[in-house]
């Protein structure tokens, strides 16, 4: 599955991406790091990246999940991934949203666009009614991509995430489908 925009597309990452992915988190380990739970040393080798995309790929069998790697139009380059996690049926409809890119792609639009095709994939082919986002509120960048994509502020949530070793407040935005049929 492909999701095309003007300067990048998503598609479901497999296991020949394994290395890219790799490649990708050693580069910006230190970056990442700021904004992520604390991880082992064996999440950088290909076999866990390896066994991470499976069981990615897993979950969007079951319909819990859907991971994405973001990809230059002009290259085919690896440049970030994007995910929806925590996919709820039901009453609820929902899911959250969570994305990492590359440092070296910030602020190239490149994030907005591909919030904006996970967010068409969600509500035009999962038929959600809601994706939340959680963005630690110094992360400004982070929030204005979300705000750009149409996402709203509903407020903070205190103490949230484990982020680096250090339970983070979180900013949540959320965006709405308007479709009442779901």
């Amino acid at each position: 599955m492909k999701l095309q925009g003007d300067h990048v597309f998503l598609r479901m990452l497999d296991t020949m991406d394994a290395s890219a992915v790799l490649q990708l988190e050693i580069k910006n380990q230190e970056f990442f790091q700021k904004y992520t739970a604390l991880r082992a040393n064996e999440f950088y080798t290909l076999q866990d990246q390896a066994d991470r995309i499976n069981r990615n790929n897993e979950m969007s069998g079951r319909d819990q999940g859907y991971s994405f790697g973001i990809f230059r139009n002009e290259d085919g380059e690896l440049i970030g991934t994007i995910a929806l996690s925590q996919v709820l049926r039901g009453a609820l409809q929902n899911c959250f949203v969570g994305y990492f890119l590359d440092q070296e792609q910030n602020g190239k639009g490149y994030m907005t666009e591909a919030v904006g095709l996970i967010v068409i994939f969600a509500f035009n082919k999962l038929k959600l009614h809601r994706i939340e986002a959680g963005v630690m509120p110094h992360n400004i960048g982070s929030i204005k991509v979300l705000e750009k994509s149409g996402f709203h502020r509903e407020g903070i949530a205190k103490s949230n995430v484990k982020i680096n070793g250090k339970w983070e407040d979180h900013q949540v935005l959320a965006i709405i489908n308007d479709d009442e049929t779901i």
